[in-house]
């Protein structure tokens, strides 16, 4: 190695390989590493064409030592990984790669970011199609699957980054800042990573750090956890609410979403269905408010956007029978979200990883539900909550059996939903596959 500043960089994937290219680029010698070996063949020849030392295979103790002046963490790894307490040994700063790509940004850059526990993605790809219909020069980025490093070398003042921003990259933030804010819900989730639900809130609230009142909150009047969080923040805050009224921000009233009580869209001229749907545009709405995005931008945004794949995804209708991938949903909360969408008779389709979560707070939930179909890991379960709950259930294995047997179970003007309540990983990598594997076995009826 050289006497240049030292970087490491653990955890490959997208935001890994990313973030160990821009660091190359900024004349950082920089060790890579990752304890699986299948990796990308052609993103490896390029890292190490860029000088990078690439480590596969294990954490080896020697690897990490005093010498680096980051450490750059995958948000999937634990903080309590071998080279995290490492670096904290060290006096090492640990970020991760939307930290790092944000030092970066010139300045004049406009950075919108989109947290919470359900509505993220849909919120955020939203938000950047109501900026791009109405001509603002923008860039979607973040945990929806677009490295925030990859747009350090074209991003310019003037320009807006719409940022989806989970719980896990918000733990290794330190200078990271928003111009705007926006805070969908909250609801318990991923409390085996975060080890409570108040850690779990207080990560999220991370979203609000170093705002002033020049900056703007978005968040949800409705939800009582949302608004007990962001009680103290400094920002400006602005609402959204589809129950109560709102005349700062945005509202239902009479039918329509409106804006500080101006009508901008009937319900009806929506095409994504649903309270937590419309919920998501009212977020989207009111954070775009904020860049002097028109009406016309927004109606016609919302008149043709169908949503976004694997979150409550429209796939198609057989023999009168519609079917939504709902793959996304990975937790309890997600799955109400998605039976509260429908008022037609429903087959829903359970299961997946079995982390023993308990499936009651579904029950208030089921009213249209004919039969539940259970598999994978969770089979078992959760045949016993839908005797309890008195609905019909049919148990298999595998999701391709899963969807043959909700199909069968259905009639002419039925839904069949898949909104699993669990992770994928008992069959399947993760959600996407899930979800285009139920895509295609509807192909096939």
């Amino acid at each position: 190695m050289s006497n240049k500043r030292k970087a490491f960089v653990l955890g490959m994937a997208r935001s890994g390989y990313e973030a160990a290219k821009l660091l190359a680029g900024k004349d950082y010698d920089v060790i890579l590493n990752d304890s699986k070996t299948e990796q990308n063949t052609e993103q490896i020849k390029e890292l190490e064409a860029l000088g990078i030392q690439i480590v596969l295979g294990s954490h080896p103790d020697e690897l990490f030592d005093n010498t680096f002046e980051m450490l750059v963490k995958n948000p999937g790894i634990p903080n309590n990984h071998k080279y995290v307490l490492k670096a904290r040994e060290f006096s090492i700063p640990v970020i991760n790669e939307l930290e790092l790509g944000t030092r970066y940004f010139p300045k004049g850059v406009t950075i919108i970011g989109i947290t919470g526990t359900n509505g993220k993605t849909t919120t955020t790809t939203i938000i950047y199609k109501f900026l791009k219909e109405a001509n603002k020069n923008a860039y979607l980025m973040g945990n929806i699957g677009f490295p925030v490093c990859s747009f350090v070398s074209h991003i310019k003042a003037g320009d807006i980054a719409v940022m989806e921003v989970s719980d896990h990259q918000l733990c290794n933030v330190a200078d990271f800042k928003t111009d705007i804010s926006v805070m969908t819900n909250l609801s318990e989730a991923h409390i085996d990573f975060h080890g409570s639900y108040e850690n779990y809130k207080n990560t999220k609230k991370r979203l609000f750090n170093h705002h002033t009142k020049a900056d703007t909150a978005i968040l949800n009047l409705d939800d009582p956890e949302v608004m007990a969080l962001t009680s103290d923040i400094s920002s400006t805050k602005k609402f959204f609410a589809s129950r109560s009224t709102n005349e700062n921000g945005c509202s239902i009233i009479d039918g329509y979403i409106c804006y500080n009580n101006e009508r901008i869209i009937a319900l009806t001229d929506i095409k994504i269905k649903g309270r937590q749907n419309y919920e998501n545009a009212m977020a989207a709405i009111a954070a775009v408010k904020e860049l002097d995005v028109d009406n016309s931008a927004i109606v016609s945004v919302l008149k043709s956007f169908g949503g976004v794949e694997h979150r409550l995804e429209y796939v198609e209708t057989r023999n009168g029978i519609e079917f939504y991938n709902d793959s996304k949903s990975t937790n309890i909360t997600s799955t109400q979200v998605a039976l509260a969408s429908f008022n037609q008779p429903t087959v829903l389709m359970l299961g997946g990883l079995d982390r023993g979560h308990s499936f009651s707070e579904l029950k208030s939930y089921l009213t249209h539900v004919k039969t539940i179909v259970a598999y994978g890991q969770t089979k078992a379960r959760i045949n016993d909550f839908a005797l309890e709950c008195g609905i019909p259930c049919r148990v298999v294995d595998t999701l391709e059996e899963a969807t043959k047997a909700a199909y069968d179970s259905a009639s002419p003007g039925y839904v069949v939903v898949l909104s699993p309540a669990c992770a994928s990983w008992d069959q399947f990598e993760n959600f996407e596959i899930r979800g285009d594997v139920f895509k295609k076995c509807v192909s096939t009826l």
